[in-house]
């Protein structure tokens, strides 16, 4: 279990670093104002940033979920592979219900990172030199919102995340489940590496794609607020404005970055815990790829997810 646990905070700090630069970009793009947008696209806001704000712009708030892996894998862990035990059968389905209860659960931990998060990238958006810091890091950002609007502040967006992340957690894990039984990943296999990377990253695109508008609107819930006024009074009201504005394309809002980010992130994760435990456990006992879908944090969840 604890060779597990160490595993998947590994392939999680892998992952997380792969992939924030385009997480950071996927949160401009969900809550930019329609009415002066600042960014045409994904690209545009990738290159505004670099030149705006130089290279490090782009790894804004990673302090929050390289902090919170350790606790998102440590639940997420226990959580599937105990759901699994009790289910019984290693089947699709029970990997979907599993992953759900693990996704689930796990926000606890993942609502106040996530939030924290979006709060730093959101900050000195297009300076190059912030002149106006509200928050040194992540975990001062934390502090300062709980000494403002208590338990209830640093959870804003709790619900959205839970719906974002249940599902999403699911179609996760069912989704790796079929592709690593349809490939027929063996440790013998010349091609395992490959077969991890491309189930892995499949499985994390598969995840984003089920619960993206969620996505959305729980980044639009956990920015709101940032410039000292309060746009929405919850998800209903996010969603009734948000649409009035938009219309279907709310649904899609920041979706390219997200899944430029959401294969490598997830690939990514899973070739590390792979050969981590493969080198660990020195073939002492035999391992295939399923046991190792235990180790993401999709939404990063990150991912997410």
């Amino acid at each position: 279990m604890a060779l597990d646990f160490l595993a998947g905070c590994l392939g999680g700090a892998a992952g997380v670093i792969v992939g924030h630069p385009f997480d950071t970009v996927k949160v401009r793009l969900q809550v930019q104002s329609v009415s002066k947008p600042l960014y045409r696209g994904t690209f545009h806001c990738f290159q505004s940033i670099v030149r705006q704000e130089s290279l490090l712009g782009l790894y804004k708030g990673i302090g929050s979920p390289m902090m919170g892996l350790t606790f998102i894998n440590a639940i997420v862990f226990g959580v599937q592979g105990n759901a699994m035990r009790r289910l019984g059968k290693d089947t699709p389905l029970n990997q979907f219900l599993a992953g759900a209860a693990a996704g689930a659960i796990q926000c606890v931990i993942c609502c106040p990172m996530e939030l924290a998060k979006t709060r730093m990238q959101m900050q000195g958006t297009g300076e190059k030199k912030s002149t106006r810091k509200l928050y040194k890091n992540s975990l001062d950002c934390l502090v300062r919102i709980y000494n403002k609007e208590g338990f209830k502040g640093i959870n804003r967006g709790m619900v959205s995340t839970l719906v974002r992340e249940t599902p999403g957690f699911g179609v996760y894990f069912m989704t790796y489940d079929v592709l690593t039984r349809s490939l027929g990943c063996e440790p013998e296999d010349s091609y395992m590496i490959p077969k991890l990377l491309f189930a892995g990253g499949m499985a994390g695109i598969a995840s984003w794609i089920s619960t993206y508008p969620m996505d959305v609107i729980k980044s639009r819930l956990q920015a709101d607020g940032v410039g000292g006024v309060n746009q929405y009074s919850g998800i209903t009201d996010c969603v009734r404005q948000s649409w009035k504005q938009e219309g279907w394309r709310l649904l899609t809002r920041g979706l390219t970055s997200t899944l430029l980010r959401a294969f490598p992130v997830n690939a990514t994760t899973f070739a590390t815990v792979t050969l981590f435990l493969m080198y660990m456990r020195g073939n002492e006992e035999p391992m295939d790829c399923e046991p190792t879908p235990h180790a993401l944090q999709p939404q990063s969840q990150t991912s997410s997810l």
